[in-house]
């Protein structure tokens, strides 16, 4: 099997998981091997292991020095920082935002270097390797984790080093990417799935190809989003938005179909299906 059709096969078969049972890091290596077929896969779920080592080495050194140690939610903070950022080297790109490389795990792993969501799955894959609750949340345009113990919560920044952030913290860098008017709400600290997280992974290298006006690009990703997320109604018409730019008139009728049978809203099936009936008046 080559490791495109394994990719796709791992990216099917999550499709049909349930939502907690989603392996984020193996789900973002499959997608990093679309992009790079010829990549072998062993090295990077090697490291992954490497990093949940190091860190379960780091915990268990740290309760055999003193039987009391603290496991607070601070020692579980610089557990992460430790292995993620002081061993390991990762951190965001600042420099270089925008490279898709940032949004793909495999070359993030070789650079030590990628965007919020890409590190935030470093971060949450190492977390729940120990059991420790940590989930993504809905902030906009700067993805953050959340960690918990006990009833203590801290938010931490995967792109910053992980540190923790104030609701001081939070306001200015929604006021940041939002801009000035932007203020905080009760839903920008909602945890996301790990459905979503993976679809905000590759909604990145989406609006990129996008924004470069590269339509047939854009449709891979949203085919692989679509793998992994099969009863998503917005990826299916997007999908068949794209297609009837890009003139593929019976792909786009498909696509459409397929988002009418899954979408409840009533107002998006209405203009949904006028926009099929004007499609299929021009393949006749």
């Amino acid at each position: 099997m080559s490791n495109r059709a394994e990719a796709r096969e791992i990216l099917s078969r999550i499709g049909d998981q349930p939502d907690d049972e989603i392996d984020m890091a193996e789900a973002a290596l499959a997608l990093g091997a679309l992009e790079h077929p010829n990549a072998d896969l062993a090295p990077y779920r090697a490291h992954l292991q490497a990093l949940k080592d190091d860190l379960a080495a780091r915990v268990a050194a740290g309760a055999g020095a003193d039987a009391g140690a603290d496991d607070g939610l601070e020692a579980r903070i610089a557990h992460l920082h430790a292995v993620i950022g002081d061993r390991h080297g990762y951190s965001g790109d600042h420099d270089t935002y925008d490279d898709l490389q940032n949004a793909n795990l495999l070359r993030v792993i070789d650079r030590r270097r990628g965007l919020p969501v890409a590190l935030g799955i470093l971060y949450m894959h190492l977390a729940r390797s120990q059991d420790w609750p940590m989930v993504g949340l809905n902030f906009p345009g700067h993805f953050l984790v959340r960690i918990e113990k006990d009833g203590a919560r801290a938010i931490l920044d995967p792109f910053n080093d992980g540190q923790t952030r104030s609701v001081v913290d939070l306001r200015d860098l929604l006021k940041a990417t939002a801009g000035s008017a932007a203020e905080l709400e009760p839903g920008h600290y909602r945890p996301v799935s790990n459905r979503d997280v993976l679809l905000r992974l590759q909604n990145n290298i989406k609006l990129r190809h996008l924004s470069a006006h590269e339509v047939p690009k854009a449709l891979e990703v949203l085919e692989a989003m679509r793998l992994f997320a099969p009863h998503e109604p917005s990826l299916w018409r997007e999908t068949g938005l794209l297609e009837a730019h890009a003139g593929k008139l019976k792909d786009a009728v498909t696509a459409l179909e397929t988002f009418m049978a899954l979408t409840g809203d009533e107002g998006q099936r209405h203009q949904t299906a006028a926009l099929i009936q004007q499609l299929k008046n021009r393949l006749n």
